[in-house]
């Protein structure tokens, strides 16, 4: 062939040849938790027994600010993200009077213990107490952790300082943001403006901060290390819920709303998690069903049992809120695992079963 003739069938060739195909991003998980957010104000939103008048009787700015005249308009008020896109393109689990429910196993209906049945798919009754004790159970982080592709790419963040001990960051080397230092070892300037401002808001807590300063690490985690399994603790609705300030709890569940939708739109904004990634929702515990017992929970309040789910991303049929559905809180932890193909339960046979998304 001559070398003109064969330039020009290099070039013919070359332009018939397909375009090298991306490869696709591997799929990723986040969760996020509530820590007792009532069923009753995530399903209906505010009630009105529990405001608090001004001394005239007229009524103060919690209620002006989230009371409506119909469950719907309230729960949308109260979260709007929630009810706008999770209930349209995703799945809610737990709504009473749909003939559905979602409620702990576990009996004891405090916060280690909901944490431990979640994250290991199973109730332990040697977890009784919210003490400073390493989980001698294999969380599904920890365990995702030691899987392919995900070794080093799996992250937790939350204010509560018992967090580490729930993933047993000494056995499992987990990365944990907690406390006052939401960043554990920073490195850019970003990232230590975002623990000297947990350190610089008013402590409410001795143990750690609001939720804000934990979102903004967790976010700065998303946008720099890419980690594949996301896990954000949001406590600051349940210390709000035990002081008596209904107020401050439902302003609380309307920032953590908020921050749910602000991470949900940072992924969807990354090619690496766009269309790629499943969001996870739940709540440890549920609380008292009563102006007298509602900033309560545990053993002596039954009602905090119950508890609520949700599940949004490419995975999820947008089934809205089900009907006639019962699911535990044990399911939580193999759920997490099949967002991200993995099977949790294969490995840990007393773990439930995943959430029935499938249509």
């Amino acid at each position: 062939m001559r070398p003109c003739a064969l330039v020009i069938a290099l070039t013919l060739s070359l332009v018939s040849m397909p375009p090298a195909r991306a490869q696709a991003p591997a799929p990723s998980v986040v969760v996020i938790t509530l820590d007792g957010l009532r069923w009753q104000e995530f399903f209906t939103g505010a009630d009105a027994e529990y405001f608090k008048k001004e001394r005239n009787g007229e009524p103060g700015a919690a209620e002006k600010r989230f009371w409506r005249p119909t469950p719907a308009e309230r729960r949308a008020t109260l979260m709007p993200f929630v009810w706008s896109t999770v209930a349209t393109k995703g799945q809610i689990f737990g709504d009473a009077s749909k003939g559905s429910r979602a409620h702990l196993t576990n009996g004891l209906w405090f916060s280690y213990p909901g944490y431990n049945e979640m994250l290991s798919g199973a109730a332990d009754p040697r977890i009784d107490s919210n003490d400073k004790v390493p989980n001698p159970n294999t969380t599904v982080l920890e365990w995702l952790n030691t899987r392919p592709g995900f070794q080093g790419r799996v992250a937790a963040y939350g204010s509560w300082d018992v967090l580490p001990f729930i993933l047993n960051t000494g056995r499992s080397h987990l990365t944990v943001g907690s406390g006052f230092t939401p960043v554990p070892q920073p490195k850019t300037d970003r990232e230590r403006a975002i623990n000297e401002m947990a350190r610089d808001l008013p402590a409410h807590w001795d143990y750690g901060p609001v939720d804000a300063p934990i979102v903004y690490a967790a976010l700065e985690r998303l946008r720099t290390d890419k980690p594949r399994v996301l896990y954000i603790l949001l406590g600051e609705g349940d210390e709000w819920a035990h002081a008596g300030r209904y107020d401050l709890y439902l302003d609380a569940t309307f920032r953590a709303d908020r921050f749910i939708q602000r991470v949900w739109d940072t992924l969807q904004s990354m090619p690496e998690y766009a269309n790629q990634t499943t969001l996870l929702v739940t709540t440890d515990h549920g609380r008292g069903a009563t102006t007298a017992d509602w900033n309560n929970h545990g053993t002596k309040v039954p009602a905090a049992e119950s508890t609520w789910m949700f599940a949004l991303g490419p995975g999820v049929p947008p089934l809205g809120v089900r009907e006639g559905v019962t699911i535990t809180t044990s399911q939580f932890a193999a759920t997490i695992a099949a967002a991200v193909g993995e099977d949790f339960k294969a490995a840990v046979p007393k773990a439930a079963p995943p959430l029935p998304l499938a249509k």
